[in-house]
């Protein structure tokens, strides 16, 4: 597929592993590499490893930050094996979830469903959650990773109007499929969302209500990056998206579904990755002072 220019970016938080962690993705994925990693003195986790990788060309973040947060499934990323696209698709998939078997927890066997002929739902040994599909290369394409989103608890049955809120919210956003439950499928309500995938700032996701006994729910572990070229932008998603004041901090907030965004301004990768070690102290104390980032002043402490 045509790559455009990124503006969300999944953030993985891990306690100590962000670094290995990428490192293991890259072996994993085609086309993959870890591209940099800084380290932040001083923060309240003490030092954090922040690192940037690319897996299958999608790009990711991830952070070493203390054992705060644990993945859970209700955010999983979609890998798409696509037989127009690899020749040896099926092969590929039983690679990856040979990989990711590794000390990892199958949630649903790699096995013939009725939606794929292969398909496997799998945790990784760190936890996060991949869902693995032969695709049907007969139907519309998709890239090869797409972060998922699967709403449980008092949030079953809301993926539909979320996906309908982030539609109004993001910019160059489309609806893509949509499959509903049938009747008879309990105890998931009939007409919720089974699968639906949907097009932000260009870049899929997909979404589905799960009524399940669930213990977990969206938490800080996957938050989503949103790069931000003004400082207009930032205010715009900062007020459409915040809907937990206690939860606003360093540019993080959480929307009114319990998942967690980072407004950020897009040069902030570049004065990571390129700025001395001082530069990079005063941009990160600074950011530790805010709750909305503010470019101007971040530059500022960054150039002082």
């Amino acid at each position: 597929m045509t790559k455009v220019i990124q503006n969300i970016v999944p953030h993985l938080w891990f306690d100590k592993e962000a670094n290995e962690a990428a490192t293991f993705y890259a072996s994993v994925f085609p086309e993959s590499k870890v591209t940099n990693v800084t380290t932040l003195h001083d923060t309240p986790s003490g030092d954090a490893h922040l690192v940037s990788f690319k897996l299958w060309n999608e790009t990711f973040m991830a952070i070493s930050a203390g054992p705060y947060f644990k993945f859970n499934p209700s955010v999983s990323f979609m890998v798409n094996f696509d037989p127009s696209r690899e020749k040896d698709a099926s092969e590929k998939i039983n690679e990856v979830w040979s990989r990711f078997s590794e000390g990892g927890t199958v949630l649903m066997p790699l096995a013939s469903y009725p939606f794929s002929e292969k398909y496997g739902w799998i945790q990784d040994k760190y936890g996060l959650s991949w869902q693995l599909i032969l695709t049907n290369p007969e139907g519309e394409e998709r890239p090869e990773i797409i972060p998922s989103f699967m709403f449980v608890g008092d949030n079953c049955g809301k993926a539909e109007e979320a996906i309908n809120y982030y539609l109004s919210v993001f910019k160059n956003s489309k609806e893509g499929h949509i499959a509903r439950y049938p009747q008879g499928m309990k105890p998931d309500k009939e007409g919720t969302i089974m699968f639906s995938d949907f097009m932000l700032e260009d870049q899929w996701f997909t979404a589905m209500d799960s009524a399940g006994d669930h213990s977990f729910h969206f938490n800080e572990a996957t938050s989503f990056m949103v790069y931000c070229d003004t400082q207009e932008e930032i205010d715009y998603y900062w007020d459409k998206l915040s809907a937990v004041p206690e939860a606003e901090q360093c540019g993080w907030l959480k929307d009114r579904y319990g998942i967690s965004w980072q407004i950020v301004p897009r040069e902030m990768d570049e004065m990571m990755a390129d700025g001395t070690p001082e530069q990079i102290a005063r941009f990160n104390k600074a950011t530790l002072n805010m709750k909305k980032l503010n470019i101007a002043e971040l530059k500022k402490a960054y150039n002082a």
